[in-house]
């Protein structure tokens, strides 16, 4: 319970005050998404509101922006251009469904396999991205624009100096709203992204047919969905976790994921996941508490339903400084500085990681191939199995160093002569452990090739593990010994 009082009510201004800001700079993004899905910008605001709210409560990530995101966007573009939006909503169930159960068998731990490397090219890229969709917002756009871009940013970088009482990003968003509706300013506003409802989420239930080939139709995008939304989620709570120095929940936040989605599906919402960006504008404004992330939705639903006339005057030169904050904030300049003194391939994927992710606009497919590299030359390190050779007492010794895999096998058999050994030899495997059948395998071509020519191999010093798995597999041992 005291866990649960300090995360709502632990922080309150702060995270009421957070949450407002946030509030403000979700509504380009989501109609911006929704656009990118090729639906109603309301859609998205719906998204934005329900996942918000419901993730403040089932989430694991204290103080995490969830909502509609991009990521999620480009994947549903093929559902509702051939099928149509009821489909959208069914498929976001569906993908909250599927989260959940992964949830429930706990996939949240694999977030562990993530190298550093892998999430620093997931964080700088990101970062650039967020910074390049601001640009289309210059389109057009006259000097005044630019000036209210910089007028941001000399707010949020400066007043703190001062004054902190009230997060700086709110106040610049409002000083820029207030001077461009005061003279008015002929400058993008919010109301060029899309019109705005004055209504909420309401329950409803998709049309569609409950059919077997409907499953068939959406599984195939559910699961797409599921699986990028829980990557980005789960990333994004880490970094949120270092910012904040804290520890989260992974596996809870899988399953709070999940909810979201599923009760996103019955309000007229796309599907939706964590979002760097505005959880970064929550953390640097203050926000720590579930309190902040729940103050997010309910906000932008009192924005839609009681301030929509004045939403829509809210600039755009504002919003985008506060992002250009985010893009400063987010990359991790330190790891251009030291890049030259990490290790050569720890460098080489976080670079890759970052160029597949601002190429394909996809970021899973850079966090996969980044892991699938850090994984590769983490297996080639590995195979570099070390066989030292001695004499003792007449007997030859063979002494095994580092771990017997698939990948090391080879290199093992290779490092004995049978023709020219004692008819004798001993093969210590105190340095190492037996991982695989790949590996016995290896040790049983060894005594095969010695048995050819009648000599004998012992087996010495095998750990418990190792003992066990090749008796398994068919070989006599004794107490870690075996002949």
């Amino acid at each position: 319970m005291n866990t649960l009082k300090q995360q709502w009510f632990g922080n309150i201004r702060g995270d009421v005050l957070a949450g407002i800001t946030v509030a403000l700079a979700l509504i380009p993004e989501a109609i911006a998404f929704s656009i990118i899905a090729g639906v109603d910008p309301m859609v998205g605001l719906y998204a934005s509101i329900t996942i918000a709210i419901v993730i403040s409560i089932a989430g694991g990530r204290p103080g995490m922006i969830s909502a509609a995101t991009g990521a999620m966007a480009v994947l549903m573009v093929g559902l509702v251009k051939d099928h149509g939006l009821e489909y959208l909503f069914a498929a976001t169930i569906l993908t909250g469904v599927i989260q959940f159960i992964l949830g429930v068998f706990k996939v949240g731990r694999f977030i562990t396999f993530v190298p550093h490397s892998v999430l620093t090219g997931f964080v700088n890229a990101l970062a650039i991205l967020i910074f390049m969709a601001q640009l289309t917002h210059f389109t057009g756009a006259n000097w005044i624009m630019y000036a209210m871009v910089a007028g941001t940013l000399a707010i949020v970088y400066i007043l703190p100096r001062f004054f902190k009482a009230v997060p700086a990003p709110l106040i610049a968003i409002i000083v820029m709203t207030i001077i461009t509706m005061v003279f008015h300013l002929d400058v993008k506003t919010v109301d060029d992204m899309g019109k705005l409802a004055s209504t909420l989420p309401m329950f409803h239930l998709p049309n569609i047919a409950w059919t077997w080939d409907t499953l068939m139709i959406l599984l195939p995008y559910s699961f797409t969905m599921a699986l990028v939304g829980l990557l980005e989620s789960l990333l994004t709570a880490t970094i949120v976790d270092e910012m904040t120095e804290t520890k989260s929940s992974k596996n809870r936040e899988v399953r709070g994921q999940g909810i979201a989605n599923f009760v996103n599906g019955f309000f007229g919402g796309m599907g939706g996941c964590a979002m760097i960006g505005q959880s970064v504008i929550n953390v640097k404004s203050g926000g720590r508490g579930r309190l902040s992330t729940f103050t997010a939705g309910a906000f932008l639903a009192i924005l839609l339903l009681l301030l929509s006339g004045v939403v829509k005057e809210v600039p755009m030169g504002a919003l985008v400084g506060v992002m250009f904050m985010v893009c400063i904030g987010t990359f991790d300049w330190s790891s251009v500085k030291n890049i030259a003194r990490v290790p050569r391939a720890e460098a080489i994927v976080m670079v890759v990681t970052v160029a597949i992710v601002v190429y394909t606009h996809d970021l899973s497919i850079g966090v996969m191939v980044g892991v699938v590299l850090s994984v590769l030359h983490f297996g080639w390190k590995q195979t570099k199995i070390r066989v030292q050779t001695s004499q003792e007492q007449g007997q030859k010794i063979y002494r095994v160093v580092g771990p017997f895999f698939f990948g090391s096998s080879s290199h093992f058999v290779d490092k004995f002569n049978a023709e020219a050994d004692p008819e004798e030899i001993t093969i210590d495997f105190g340095g190492s452990h037996i991982w695989d059948n790949t590996a016995v395998v290896a040790i049983g071509k060894v005594k095969f090739k010695y048995a050819k020519l009648g000599k004998t191999v012992h087996l010495h010093g095998l750990n418990e593990e190792s003992s066990r798995l090749l008796e398994r597999s068919g070989f006599a041992t004794s107490g870690g010994h075996g002949t």
